[in-house]
Protein backbone atom coordinates (compact mmCIF):
# COMPACT_ATOMS: atom_id res chain seq x y z
CA UNK A 1 0.00 0.00 0.00
CA UNK A 2 1.80 3.48 -1.22
CA UNK A 3 1.77 6.06 1.60
CA UNK A 4 0.52 9.75 1.16
CA UNK A 5 4.13 11.12 -0.54
CA UNK A 6 4.55 7.93 -2.48
CA UNK A 7 0.92 8.89 -3.89
CA UNK A 8 1.40 12.20 -4.55
CA UNK A 9 4.82 12.25 -5.98
CA UNK A 10 3.30 9.86 -8.63
CA UNK A 11 1.71 12.49 -10.10
CA UNK A 12 3.47 15.98 -8.50
CA UNK A 13 6.79 16.72 -6.67
CA UNK A 14 6.26 17.67 -2.89
CA UNK A 15 8.89 18.81 -0.69
CA UNK A 16 9.46 17.10 2.93
CA UNK A 17 7.68 20.36 4.85
CA UNK A 18 4.48 19.46 2.80
CA UNK A 19 4.40 15.74 2.93
CA UNK A 20 4.40 16.15 6.62
CA UNK A 21 1.79 18.78 6.58
CA UNK A 22 -0.27 16.82 4.40
CA UNK A 23 0.35 13.48 6.31
CA UNK A 24 -0.27 15.31 9.84
CA UNK A 25 -3.65 16.72 8.16
CA UNK A 26 -4.87 13.44 6.66
CA UNK A 27 -4.36 11.76 9.97
CA UNK A 28 -6.56 13.85 11.46
CA UNK A 29 -8.99 15.11 9.09
CA UNK A 30 -11.72 11.68 9.88
CA UNK A 31 -12.86 14.74 12.88
CA UNK A 32 -14.40 17.11 10.27
CA UNK A 33 -15.68 13.86 8.20
CA UNK A 34 -17.69 12.90 10.84
CA UNK A 35 -18.34 16.57 12.22
CA UNK A 36 -19.61 17.44 8.51
CA UNK A 37 -21.55 14.04 7.47
CA UNK A 38 -19.06 14.46 4.60
CA UNK A 39 -16.82 12.83 2.18
CA UNK A 40 -13.46 14.98 2.05
CA UNK A 41 -11.19 14.60 -0.94
CA UNK A 42 -7.73 15.84 -1.00
CA UNK A 43 -6.84 17.51 -4.69
CA UNK A 44 -3.08 18.32 -5.89
CA UNK A 45 -1.96 20.35 -8.87
CA UNK A 46 -1.34 18.49 -11.99
CA UNK A 47 -0.60 20.46 -15.21
CA UNK A 48 -4.15 22.45 -15.86
CA UNK A 49 -6.08 20.25 -13.93
CA UNK A 50 -6.00 18.67 -10.24
CA UNK A 51 -5.92 15.42 -9.03
CA UNK A 52 -7.64 13.21 -5.82
CA UNK A 53 -4.72 11.86 -3.47
CA UNK A 54 -6.53 10.82 -0.38
CA UNK A 55 -10.02 10.56 0.19
CA UNK A 56 -11.92 10.38 3.83
CA UNK A 57 -15.64 8.51 4.57
CA UNK A 58 -18.00 9.67 7.36
CA UNK A 59 -18.77 6.84 9.68
CA UNK A 60 -21.48 9.40 10.39
CA UNK A 61 -23.59 9.37 7.31
CA UNK A 62 -23.96 8.06 3.85
CA UNK A 63 -21.00 7.85 1.76
CA UNK A 64 -20.49 9.83 -1.51
CA UNK A 65 -18.18 7.52 -2.96
CA UNK A 66 -18.67 4.05 -2.58
CA UNK A 67 -15.50 3.80 -4.99
CA UNK A 68 -12.07 5.12 -4.19
CA UNK A 69 -11.16 8.12 -6.34
CA UNK A 70 -7.87 8.02 -5.01
CA UNK A 71 -5.59 8.68 -8.25
CA UNK A 72 -8.46 9.70 -10.30
CA UNK A 73 -8.35 13.46 -12.12
CA UNK A 74 -10.56 16.18 -11.36
CA UNK A 75 -13.41 16.01 -14.21
CA UNK A 76 -13.37 19.42 -16.33
CA UNK A 77 -16.62 20.84 -14.67
CA UNK A 78 -15.15 20.90 -11.52
CA UNK A 79 -12.21 22.44 -12.21
CA UNK A 80 -13.09 26.05 -12.68
CA UNK A 81 -14.76 25.59 -8.95
CA UNK A 82 -11.58 24.20 -7.70
CA UNK A 83 -9.40 27.21 -8.63
CA UNK A 84 -12.06 29.64 -7.25
CA UNK A 85 -11.15 28.06 -4.04
CA UNK A 86 -7.50 28.49 -4.78
CA UNK A 87 -7.85 32.50 -5.85
CA UNK A 88 -10.62 33.15 -3.06
CA UNK A 89 -8.33 31.59 -0.53
CA UNK A 90 -11.75 30.25 1.97
CA UNK A 91 -14.33 27.93 1.51
CA UNK A 92 -16.21 28.25 -1.63
CA UNK A 93 -19.71 26.55 -2.10
CA UNK A 94 -20.71 25.26 -5.34
CA UNK A 95 -22.98 27.08 -7.38
CA UNK A 96 -25.07 24.36 -8.81
CA UNK A 97 -25.03 20.71 -6.97
CA UNK A 98 -23.59 18.11 -9.26
CA UNK A 99 -25.21 14.99 -10.47
CA UNK A 100 -23.38 11.98 -9.75
CA UNK A 101 -25.51 8.89 -11.28
CA UNK A 102 -29.02 9.54 -9.67
CA UNK A 103 -28.46 11.62 -6.80
CA UNK A 104 -26.84 15.16 -6.37
CA UNK A 105 -23.69 16.15 -4.87
CA UNK A 106 -23.06 19.85 -2.93
CA UNK A 107 -19.58 20.38 -2.81
CA UNK A 108 -17.57 23.07 -0.47
CA UNK A 109 -13.99 23.50 -1.84
CA UNK A 110 -10.96 25.22 -0.07
CA UNK A 111 -7.00 25.47 0.05
CA UNK A 112 -5.24 23.55 2.51
CA UNK A 113 -2.66 26.26 3.78
CA UNK A 114 0.85 26.24 4.83
CA UNK A 115 3.34 29.44 5.80
CA UNK A 116 0.77 31.29 3.88
CA UNK A 117 0.84 29.40 0.53
CA UNK A 118 -1.24 27.07 -0.89
CA UNK A 119 -0.28 23.41 -0.98
CA UNK A 120 -3.53 21.12 -1.65
CA UNK A 121 -7.06 21.60 -2.18
CA UNK A 122 -10.22 20.10 0.20
CA UNK A 123 -13.07 19.07 -1.09
CA UNK A 124 -16.04 18.47 1.08
CA UNK A 125 -18.81 16.76 -0.96
CA UNK A 126 -22.58 15.47 0.73
CA UNK A 127 -25.06 14.09 -0.52
CA UNK A 128 -28.66 15.42 -1.54
CA UNK A 129 -30.12 12.17 -2.10
CA UNK A 130 -32.36 12.63 1.35
CA UNK A 131 -33.67 16.39 1.96
CA UNK A 132 -34.71 17.26 5.25
CA UNK A 133 -34.08 19.98 7.72
CA UNK A 134 -30.98 19.61 9.87
CA UNK A 135 -31.65 18.95 13.92
CA UNK A 136 -29.72 20.90 16.56
CA UNK A 137 -26.93 18.51 16.48
CA UNK A 138 -26.52 18.80 12.67
CA UNK A 139 -26.07 22.29 13.14
CA UNK A 140 -23.83 21.89 15.78
CA UNK A 141 -21.28 19.47 14.28
CA UNK A 142 -21.32 21.46 11.10
CA UNK A 143 -20.74 24.29 12.75
CA UNK A 144 -17.84 23.20 14.49
CA UNK A 145 -16.60 21.19 11.22
CA UNK A 146 -16.76 25.08 9.36
CA UNK A 147 -14.66 26.33 12.21
CA UNK A 148 -12.13 23.52 11.56
CA UNK A 149 -11.72 23.59 8.15
CA UNK A 150 -11.50 27.67 7.97
CA UNK A 151 -8.77 27.02 10.48
CA UNK A 152 -6.99 24.48 7.77
CA UNK A 153 -7.44 27.57 5.31
CA UNK A 154 -5.53 29.86 7.48
CA UNK A 155 -3.21 27.17 7.68
CA UNK A 156 -4.22 26.87 11.50
CA UNK A 157 -5.10 23.36 11.64
CA UNK A 158 -4.09 20.34 12.00
CA UNK A 159 -2.35 21.19 15.56
CA UNK A 160 1.44 20.32 15.60
CA UNK A 161 0.63 19.12 19.34
CA UNK A 162 -2.17 17.22 18.61
CA UNK A 163 -2.54 13.28 19.61
CA UNK A 164 -3.63 11.32 16.95
CA UNK A 165 -2.06 7.59 18.32
CA UNK A 166 -3.35 4.62 18.21
CA UNK A 167 -4.23 4.69 22.36
CA UNK A 168 -6.35 3.08 23.44
CA UNK A 169 -10.50 4.29 24.06
CA UNK A 170 -9.32 7.42 21.75
CA UNK A 171 -12.72 9.48 21.56
CA UNK A 172 -14.61 10.20 18.19
CA UNK A 173 -17.31 11.99 17.15
CA UNK A 174 -19.57 9.65 17.60
CA UNK A 175 -18.83 8.96 21.47
CA UNK A 176 -19.66 13.00 22.33
CA UNK A 177 -18.70 16.44 21.53
CA UNK A 178 -18.49 19.11 23.08
CA UNK A 179 -18.55 23.27 21.89
CA UNK A 180 -16.90 25.19 24.31
CA UNK A 181 -16.36 29.11 24.13
CA UNK A 182 -12.49 30.90 24.26
CA UNK A 183 -13.06 30.67 28.40
CA UNK A 184 -14.38 26.78 28.93
CA UNK A 185 -18.14 27.41 29.07
CA UNK A 186 -20.61 25.12 27.23
CA UNK A 187 -22.35 26.29 23.85
CA UNK A 188 -23.33 22.75 23.48
CA UNK A 189 -22.99 19.07 24.18
CA UNK A 190 -24.34 16.54 22.47
CA UNK A 191 -26.90 13.74 24.10
CA UNK A 192 -23.94 11.28 23.97
CA UNK A 193 -21.77 13.95 25.48
CA UNK A 194 -24.11 14.31 28.72
CA UNK A 195 -24.49 10.70 28.81
CA UNK A 196 -21.03 10.44 29.16
CA UNK A 197 -20.54 13.67 31.99
CA UNK A 198 -23.99 11.46 33.14
CA UNK A 199 -21.93 8.65 33.67
CA UNK A 200 -19.29 10.82 36.18
CA UNK A 201 -21.96 12.11 38.47
CA UNK A 202 -22.78 15.74 36.72
CA UNK A 203 -26.70 16.06 36.89
CA UNK A 204 -28.90 18.43 34.88
CA UNK A 205 -27.11 20.20 31.42
CA UNK A 206 -23.71 21.27 30.72
CA UNK A 207 -25.03 24.16 28.59
CA UNK A 208 -23.49 27.57 29.59
CA UNK A 209 -21.92 26.06 32.87
CA UNK A 210 -17.89 26.45 32.97
CA UNK A 211 -16.53 23.08 32.25
CA UNK A 212 -13.40 23.74 34.28
CA UNK A 213 -15.32 24.55 37.51
CA UNK A 214 -18.18 21.33 36.90
CA UNK A 215 -14.77 19.14 36.52
CA UNK A 216 -13.09 20.98 39.25
CA UNK A 217 -16.08 19.90 41.27
CA UNK A 218 -16.38 16.38 40.89
CA UNK A 219 -12.39 16.35 41.88
CA UNK A 220 -12.61 17.72 45.03
CA UNK A 221 -11.49 14.69 46.81
CA UNK A 222 -9.11 13.12 44.36
CA UNK A 223 -5.71 13.58 45.23
CA UNK A 224 -3.78 13.52 42.49
CA UNK A 225 -4.99 14.80 39.25
CA UNK A 226 -3.50 14.91 35.59
CA UNK A 227 -1.65 18.45 35.19
CA UNK A 228 -2.87 18.46 31.62
CA UNK A 229 -6.53 17.58 32.35
CA UNK A 230 -7.29 21.33 33.53
CA UNK A 231 -5.82 22.42 30.10
CA UNK A 232 -7.66 19.82 28.54
CA UNK A 233 -11.36 20.84 29.69
CA UNK A 234 -10.85 24.75 28.92
CA UNK A 235 -9.98 23.59 25.55
CA UNK A 236 -6.27 25.98 25.51
CA UNK A 237 -4.66 22.66 24.28
CA UNK A 238 -4.36 20.06 21.83
CA UNK A 239 -4.18 17.28 23.73
CA UNK A 240 -5.72 13.97 25.27
CA UNK A 241 -5.94 13.16 28.92
CA UNK A 242 -8.49 10.64 31.13
CA UNK A 243 -11.15 12.21 33.75
CA UNK A 244 -11.74 9.89 36.36
CA UNK A 245 -14.52 10.32 39.18
CA UNK A 246 -17.45 7.97 40.57
CA UNK A 247 -16.02 4.82 39.54
CA UNK A 248 -16.36 5.97 36.04
CA UNK A 249 -13.52 7.27 33.48
CA UNK A 250 -14.04 9.42 30.82
CA UNK A 251 -11.26 9.97 27.40
CA UNK A 252 -10.86 13.87 26.69
CA UNK A 253 -9.24 15.18 23.62
CA UNK A 254 -9.51 19.13 22.95
CA UNK A 255 -8.74 20.15 19.85
CA UNK A 256 -9.12 24.62 20.61
CA UNK A 257 -10.54 26.35 17.53
CA UNK A 258 -8.24 29.56 16.81
CA UNK A 259 -9.14 32.64 14.50
CA UNK A 260 -6.10 33.99 13.22
CA UNK A 261 -3.59 32.68 16.17
CA UNK A 262 -6.53 34.19 19.03
CA UNK A 263 -8.27 31.19 20.48
CA UNK A 264 -11.85 31.45 20.02
CA UNK A 265 -13.58 28.63 21.65
CA UNK A 266 -12.56 24.53 21.49
CA UNK A 267 -14.30 21.06 20.03
CA UNK A 268 -13.82 18.53 22.63
CA UNK A 269 -14.63 14.82 22.12
CA UNK A 270 -15.28 12.92 24.73
CA UNK A 271 -16.12 9.02 25.40
CA UNK A 272 -16.97 6.61 27.97
CA UNK A 273 -13.76 4.41 28.56
CA UNK A 274 -14.89 3.18 32.51
CA UNK A 275 -14.76 -1.17 31.04
CA UNK A 276 -11.76 -0.40 28.81
CA UNK A 277 -9.20 1.26 31.86
CA UNK A 278 -10.92 -1.70 34.45
CA UNK A 279 -9.82 -4.68 32.07
CA UNK A 280 -6.67 -2.99 31.69
CA UNK A 281 -5.74 -2.38 34.93
CA UNK A 282 -7.05 -6.38 35.63
CA UNK A 283 -4.56 -6.60 32.45
CA UNK A 284 -1.37 -5.09 34.29
CA UNK A 285 -2.32 -6.81 38.32
CA UNK A 286 -2.67 -10.14 35.97
CA UNK A 287 1.05 -9.34 34.26
CA UNK A 288 2.04 -8.71 37.22
CA UNK A 289 0.87 -11.54 39.04
CA UNK A 290 2.01 -13.81 36.03
CA UNK A 291 6.07 -12.47 36.88
CA UNK A 292 6.06 -12.76 40.35
CA UNK A 293 4.70 -16.51 39.75
CA UNK A 294 7.76 -16.82 37.23
CA UNK A 295 10.00 -15.16 39.73
CA UNK A 296 8.67 -17.45 42.63
CA UNK A 297 9.15 -20.53 40.35
CA UNK A 298 12.82 -19.58 39.27
CA UNK A 299 13.88 -18.98 43.21
CA UNK A 300 12.04 -22.75 43.95
CA UNK A 301 14.30 -24.04 41.03
CA UNK A 302 17.33 -22.48 42.22
CA UNK A 303 16.84 -24.05 45.71
CA UNK A 304 16.01 -27.33 44.14
CA UNK A 305 19.21 -26.93 42.63
CA UNK A 306 21.49 -25.53 45.93
CA UNK A 307 19.91 -28.90 47.62
CA UNK A 308 20.95 -30.90 44.88
CA UNK A 309 24.37 -29.77 45.11
CA UNK A 310 24.37 -30.54 48.60
CA UNK A 311 23.39 -33.72 47.93
CA UNK A 312 25.87 -34.43 45.32
CA UNK A 313 28.75 -33.37 47.78
CA UNK A 314 27.90 -36.21 50.84
CA UNK A 315 27.64 -38.68 47.79
CA UNK A 316 30.95 -40.66 47.29
CA UNK A 317 30.45 -42.62 44.00
CA UNK A 318 31.37 -41.40 41.28
CA UNK A 319 28.11 -42.23 39.06
CA UNK A 320 26.18 -40.43 41.52
CA UNK A 321 27.75 -37.13 41.82
CA UNK A 322 27.83 -37.04 37.85
CA UNK A 323 24.15 -37.80 37.84
CA UNK A 324 23.63 -34.93 40.13
CA UNK A 325 25.40 -32.59 38.56
CA UNK A 326 23.32 -32.95 35.31
CA UNK A 327 20.06 -32.62 37.26
CA UNK A 328 21.36 -29.83 39.07
CA UNK A 329 22.39 -28.17 35.20
CA UNK A 330 19.20 -29.24 34.11
CA UNK A 331 17.31 -27.43 36.96
CA UNK A 332 19.49 -24.60 36.35
CA UNK A 333 18.33 -24.24 32.77
CA UNK A 334 14.41 -24.42 33.77
CA UNK A 335 15.19 -22.22 36.30
CA UNK A 336 16.90 -19.37 33.71
CA UNK A 337 13.67 -19.42 31.64
CA UNK A 338 11.72 -18.28 34.17
CA UNK A 339 14.36 -15.96 35.36
CA UNK A 340 13.70 -14.04 31.62
CA UNK A 341 9.81 -14.27 31.99
CA UNK A 342 9.47 -12.38 35.23
CA UNK A 343 11.65 -9.72 33.83
CA UNK A 344 9.24 -8.79 31.10
CA UNK A 345 5.42 -8.35 30.37
CA UNK A 346 4.78 -10.66 27.65
CA UNK A 347 4.95 -14.53 27.73
CA UNK A 348 7.14 -14.29 24.57
CA UNK A 349 11.15 -14.78 25.48
CA UNK A 350 14.16 -13.38 23.73
CA UNK A 351 15.23 -16.73 22.82
CA UNK A 352 18.55 -15.43 21.46
CA UNK A 353 19.80 -14.27 25.01
CA UNK A 354 18.56 -16.36 26.61
CA UNK A 355 20.19 -19.31 25.10
CA UNK A 356 23.60 -17.61 24.94
CA UNK A 357 23.49 -17.77 28.86
CA UNK A 358 22.62 -21.30 28.88
CA UNK A 359 25.04 -22.81 26.57
CA UNK A 360 27.86 -21.22 27.56
CA UNK A 361 26.95 -22.24 31.68
CA UNK A 362 26.37 -25.70 30.40
CA UNK A 363 29.94 -26.04 28.56
CA UNK A 364 31.80 -24.46 31.42
CA UNK A 365 30.09 -27.07 34.07
CA UNK A 366 30.28 -30.00 31.27
CA UNK A 367 34.33 -29.50 30.66
CA UNK A 368 35.89 -26.96 33.23
CA UNK A 369 39.18 -27.87 31.23
CA UNK A 370 38.76 -27.32 27.83
CA UNK A 371 37.90 -23.93 26.62
CA UNK A 372 35.23 -23.98 24.50
CA UNK A 373 34.43 -21.32 21.45
CA UNK A 374 30.84 -21.10 21.10
CA UNK A 375 29.23 -19.42 17.50
CA UNK A 376 25.49 -18.10 17.54
CA UNK A 377 24.69 -17.56 13.88
CA UNK A 378 21.10 -16.86 12.76
CA UNK A 379 18.33 -15.70 15.27
CA UNK A 380 15.95 -17.58 17.32
CA UNK A 381 13.50 -14.56 17.63
CA UNK A 382 10.88 -14.36 20.22
CA UNK A 383 9.61 -18.07 21.67
CA UNK A 384 6.43 -18.16 23.23
CA UNK A 385 7.23 -19.38 26.67
CA UNK A 386 5.14 -22.77 26.52
CA UNK A 387 7.88 -23.81 24.38
CA UNK A 388 11.02 -21.99 25.70
CA UNK A 389 11.90 -24.43 28.17
CA UNK A 390 12.02 -27.38 26.52
CA UNK A 391 14.25 -25.70 23.58
CA UNK A 392 16.66 -24.56 25.88
CA UNK A 393 16.95 -28.21 27.72
CA UNK A 394 17.58 -29.42 24.48
CA UNK A 395 19.92 -27.17 23.04
CA UNK A 396 21.44 -27.25 26.67
CA UNK A 397 21.94 -30.94 26.05
CA UNK A 398 22.77 -31.04 22.83
CA UNK A 399 26.18 -28.79 23.72
CA UNK A 400 27.02 -30.42 26.86
CA UNK A 401 26.65 -34.10 24.83
CA UNK A 402 28.90 -32.27 22.58
CA UNK A 403 31.85 -30.96 25.34
CA UNK A 404 31.60 -34.25 26.95
CA UNK A 405 31.94 -37.06 24.56
CA UNK A 406 33.31 -34.60 21.45
CA UNK A 407 36.41 -32.66 23.45
CA UNK A 408 37.28 -34.95 26.17
CA UNK A 409 41.02 -34.85 26.84
CA UNK A 410 41.02 -31.94 24.80
CA UNK A 411 42.27 -28.04 25.78
CA UNK A 412 39.97 -26.31 23.25
CA UNK A 413 36.86 -26.85 21.06
CA UNK A 414 34.40 -24.56 19.15
CA UNK A 415 30.60 -25.39 18.85
CA UNK A 416 28.40 -23.46 16.08
CA UNK A 417 24.70 -23.19 16.98
CA UNK A 418 23.12 -22.06 13.66
CA UNK A 419 18.78 -20.80 13.94
CA UNK A 420 16.96 -20.28 11.23
CA UNK A 421 12.86 -19.11 11.46
CA UNK A 422 10.11 -19.09 8.98
CA UNK A 423 7.46 -18.24 10.65
CA UNK A 424 6.58 -21.02 13.21
CA UNK A 425 9.28 -23.64 11.80
CA UNK A 426 12.52 -23.37 13.56
CA UNK A 427 15.42 -25.07 12.78
CA UNK A 428 18.53 -25.54 14.42
CA UNK A 429 21.74 -26.81 13.68
CA UNK A 430 24.75 -27.66 16.11
CA UNK A 431 28.46 -28.85 14.71
CA UNK A 432 30.83 -29.20 17.21
CA UNK A 433 34.67 -30.05 15.87
CA UNK A 434 35.38 -32.66 18.02
CA UNK A 435 36.44 -36.34 17.46
CA UNK A 436 32.58 -37.08 16.41
CA UNK A 437 29.92 -39.46 18.17
CA UNK A 438 27.13 -42.03 17.50
CA UNK A 439 24.53 -41.10 15.22
CA UNK A 440 22.20 -43.32 17.17
CA UNK A 441 22.84 -42.52 20.58
CA UNK A 442 20.78 -43.95 23.19
CA UNK A 443 22.17 -42.50 26.39
CA UNK A 444 20.04 -40.92 29.09
CA UNK A 445 20.70 -37.14 27.62
CA UNK A 446 19.62 -38.07 24.06
CA UNK A 447 16.65 -39.98 25.39
CA UNK A 448 15.27 -36.92 26.83
CA UNK A 449 16.37 -34.86 23.80
CA UNK A 450 14.14 -36.99 21.37
CA UNK A 451 11.19 -36.55 23.81
CA UNK A 452 11.06 -32.91 24.36
CA UNK A 453 11.17 -32.50 20.37
CA UNK A 454 8.88 -35.00 19.18
CA UNK A 455 6.28 -34.51 21.90
CA UNK A 456 6.35 -30.40 23.39
CA UNK A 457 8.06 -29.43 20.27
CA UNK A 458 6.02 -31.81 17.73
CA UNK A 459 9.59 -31.42 15.56
CA UNK A 460 12.55 -34.29 15.08
CA UNK A 461 15.76 -34.81 15.36
CA UNK A 462 18.62 -36.50 13.10
CA UNK A 463 22.42 -36.98 14.56
CA UNK A 464 25.06 -36.84 11.38
CA UNK A 465 28.17 -37.52 11.18
CA UNK A 466 30.58 -34.72 9.28
CA UNK A 467 34.76 -34.53 8.31
CA UNK A 468 35.60 -33.30 11.19
CA UNK A 469 33.00 -33.59 14.62
CA UNK A 470 29.40 -34.21 13.89
CA UNK A 471 26.07 -32.11 13.42
CA UNK A 472 22.53 -32.66 14.93
CA UNK A 473 19.72 -31.12 13.31
CA UNK A 474 16.71 -30.17 15.21
CA UNK A 475 13.36 -29.15 13.22
CA UNK A 476 10.44 -27.84 15.75
CA UNK A 477 6.99 -26.29 15.30
CA UNK A 478 6.90 -22.49 17.76
CA UNK A 479 3.57 -21.86 17.25
CA UNK A 480 2.61 -17.86 17.77
CA UNK A 481 0.00 -17.21 19.80
CA UNK A 482 -2.38 -14.82 17.23
CA UNK A 483 -3.42 -12.79 20.56
CA UNK A 484 -3.48 -12.88 24.11
CA UNK A 485 -6.04 -14.69 25.54
CA UNK A 486 -6.07 -12.57 28.65
CA UNK A 487 -7.94 -9.72 26.36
Amino acid sequence: MATLRETIETFTPVTDAEADWLALLVSDWQIIADLSFADLVLWRQHGDSFVAVAQCRPSTGPTVHLDDVVGQPASAGRVAHLRRALEEGGIVASREPRWDETYAVREDALPVMMDGRAVALITREVSQAVSRSSSRLELNYKGAADDLLRMVTRGEFPVHTTTTGPRRGAPRVGDGVLRLDAVGHVTYASPNALSCFHRLGVHGSLMNKSLPRVTSELLEDVGFVDETLALVVAGRAAWRTDLEANGACLSLRAIPVSDHGNRVGAVLLCRDVSDLRRRERELITKDATIREIHHRVKNNLQTVAALLRLQSRRVKAEEAKEALAEAMRRVSTIALVHETLSGTLDELVNFDELVSRSIRMAAEVASPDTQVRILNKGEFGLIPAQYASSLALVITELVTNAVEHGFEGRERGTITVNALRDGDALTVEIIDDGVGISTDPSGLGSQIVRTLVQNELSGSIEWRAAEVGSVVDVRARVEERASDPRL
